[in-house]
């Protein structure tokens, strides 16, 4: 696995985010992912794509900075600096994030198998 090939999924997956695109972000998730919001709250897959698909997230900005990529076999860890703009449920999620994403890969397919994030400001 390449660090340029982790680099442009992540590339990938902001743009997901960004435009809700349900489709994309669906064959990008592992079925099995866990991922730890910012308030503790640890959600699925299905929970994150009921989000976009429901209009509860909205994200006008998202931009990474300071990205950090460690690639260990199939595994890519990546450490991310994310200025959010938008909403959930009408409240602000305008702020920086310290994103962990794992990817893994399957056969010719990158999937994110976990992540965490925290609020930085």
């Amino acid at each position: 696995m390449k660090i340029e090939t982790i680099v442009n999924a992540e590339i990938e997956l902001l743009t997901a985010i960004k435009n809700a695109d349900v489709a994309t972000l669906d064959k990008m998730l592992h079925d099995d992912l866990l991922f730890n919001l910012a308030n503790g709250q640890t959600i699925t897959k299905e929970f994150d794509l009921e989000s976009y698909r429901s209009g509860k997230i909205k994200v006008e900005t998202i931009e990474a900075s300071d990205q950090i990529i460690n690639v260990i076999g199939d595994i890519a860890v990546v450490v991310v600096t994310v200025l959010l703009k938008g909403n959930y449920e009408g409240n602000s999620l305008n702020g920086t994030y310290k994103y962990n994403g794992v990817w893994k890969q399957f056969d010719e397919t990158l999937k994110v198998i976990a992540g965490s994030c925290i609020i930085l400001q």
